[in-house]
């Protein structure tokens, strides 16, 4: 289970880079498509008019893929921000049991979170609902990946959960980091 878990949370993080590197690409062609047609234009011929349409719209919305697919992954590298100080200043019992019922209210905001972006991308695709820019994308697609990038959250805070109340560290207070400035030597 664990294996199928981490399996989970590392494929949901290849895709958020997926989906910046898949931005970067359309930013790069765009750029030398206008690099392109500037040369052409400056040695006197007709430009191709090489463009990404709907690019502001397209990166927006992978955008929103990266930053949802990534929040299991990242809070299982302890690459969230954390405020530590008062379990610091408290006996290891009660910041256990602070660590239990933060994780806890956090997997009951993010599952209501999770509910809610699928009923909304299930009404988008009731009614057709598409997306204003020159390409009409339908807006079913990236609130899915929002909510499969929250369902995924959901699933690695209940792991968290049940680390917890079996009396394990969560997975951000176990990983050990090789990186001397981001974390343990």
């Amino acid at each position: 289970m664990r294996q199928a878990l981490n399996t989970l949370y590392r494929t949901a993080t290849a895709l958020a880079a997926c989906c910046l590197l898949t931005i970067a690409t359309l930013v790069a062609v765009q750029v030398l498509g206008r690099l392109f047609d500037w040369i052409m234009m400056t040695a006197g011929f007709e430009p191709l008019g090489i463009q990404v349409p709907s690019l502001a719209e397209i990166a927006g919305f992978l955008l929103v893929g990266a930053s949802f697919l990534a929040l299991a992954g990242t809070l299982r590298n302890n690459d969230h921000i954390r405020v530590s100080m008062l379990l610091q200043a408290v006996p290891a019992g009660v910041a256990r049991l602070l660590n239990i019922w933060v994780i806890a209210i956090a997997l009951a905001l993010v599952a209501f979170f999770t509910w809610n972006a699928g009923l909304l991308a299930f009404d988008s695709y009731e009614f057709g609902e598409t997306s204003y820019g020159v390409i009409p994308i339908p807006l079913v697609l990236p609130q899915s990946v929002m909510t499969l990038g929250l369902l995924v959250f959901s699933i690695s805070l209940l792991d968290d959960l049940v680390l917890s109340l079996t009396g394990r560290a969560p997975s951000f207070e176990a990983v050990v980091k090789a990186d001397p400035i981001e974390g343990k030597e």
